[in-house]
């Protein structure tokens, strides 16, 4: 029988209703929230790790770090068939795909939560985790670098986002759906994962700043991140990668002190490209150095630019990094 290592790490799965301020917080431990997990014990063998046990939006990039670090320890042993992390959902996509740059393992590794806690009715945090350690002994997603695992449904962790505050399929992948599902304790995949991409770095550059556009902006937002020493910006741009003609001269300022920009689009579905030649438009952005970070939520391009710029500031390389296979 294989042995899967869980490892514990907060967030709603591990709630309960405080009965004096009515609200969840943080309450069980990772052999509390197993125990509900009936039958398990006929798939695989269980070692249980309390890792953190804090809400996910109390996650720093610092903290994604040491887990991968934590989880990587457990990958090397030869016993362990691969790892399930149990996260808070609001921070879960960051983290796993922090996971999946770093972690270059052919051995599974699957990220879960639940949407609702231990006091609610619907409780989804067992089902989630005996699909998710199915996964995890599933021969058929090794290779497929981390997935996510809510829902009964697969998504890999550069795709995936936290699309609904409430629903249990709150986890999706915008345009392609999910690469497949958890059906009668059986994994069943519907396409191949594309573009694993892998960063060898143990440190992570936090002071990174994330700008969401929006009608009528100014560059004061980026001149305030470039007078408070951020090493790198990410905007999410409207649109097709285009932003309001007052933020120009602020990205101008940040690629002349060689601060990387890295470019996304605010939109839901759909890539960031420079199509639109006015001013503030993306052909102008591209040509003035600004990287644009294709199909990435804002969030995922600010984790992956840390990442880089831990690993390097050689602006070819970040360039590379993100645009590779999708410029000439």
């Amino acid at each position: 029988m294989k042995k899967v290592a869980v490892v514990f790490n907060g967030g709603t799965i591990s709630m309960k209703i405080d009965p004096k301020i009515h609200a969840a917080v943080p309450s069980l431990s990772g052999e509390e929230i197993m125990s509900m997990v009936t039958g398990i014990e006929d798939f695989a063998e269980i070692e249980s790790y309390n890792f953190s046990n804090v809400p996910s939006p109390h996650m720093s990039p610092n903290d994604m770090m040491s887990l991968s670090f934590y989880i990587k320890k457990l990958l090397k042993r030869e016993d362990i068939c691969g790892v399930v992390v149990t996260h808070g959902t609001d921070s879960l996509e960051e983290t796993a795909y922090l996971l999946d740059l770093t972690i270059n393992y052919d051995k599974p590794v699957v990220v879960t939560g639940a949407m609702k806690s231990s006091s609610e009715l619907g409780y989804d945090g067992p089902a989630n985790l005996s699909a998710s350690i199915c996964t995890t002994i599933s021969e058929e997603a090794k290779n497929f670098g981390v997935l996510v695992c809510l829902n009964g449904e697969l998504n890999c962790a550069n795709e995936v986002v936290k699309a609904n505050s409430m629903s249990l399929n709150a986890f999706r992948t915008p345009g392609f759906g999910p690469i497949g599902v958890v059906d009668n304790n059986e994994i069943l995949f519907y396409r191949n994962r594309v573009e694993k991409q892998y960063i060898d770095t143990d440190k992570i550059e936090s002071k990174v700043d994330l700008i969401k556009c929006a009608s009528g902006m100014d560059s004061s937002f980026l001149d305030f991140s470039i007078d408070r020493g951020s090493k790198g910006l990410v905007i999410e741009a409207m649109g097709r990668g285009n932003i309001p003609p007052l933020m120009v001269d602020g990205v101008k300022r940040a690629i002349d002190k060689n601060i990387p920009v890295v470019l996304v689009s605010r939109c839901f579905e759909g890539r960031a490209l420079d199509t639109y030649g006015y001013h503030g438009g993306g052909k102008e952005l591209k040509n003035m150095g600004v990287i644009f970070g294709d199909t990435l939520s804002g969030q995922k391009a600010r984790i992956k630019l840390m990442l880089a710029l831990g690993k390097t500031n050689d602006l070819s390389y970040i360039k590379d990094l993100f645009e590779a296979g999708h410029y000439k």
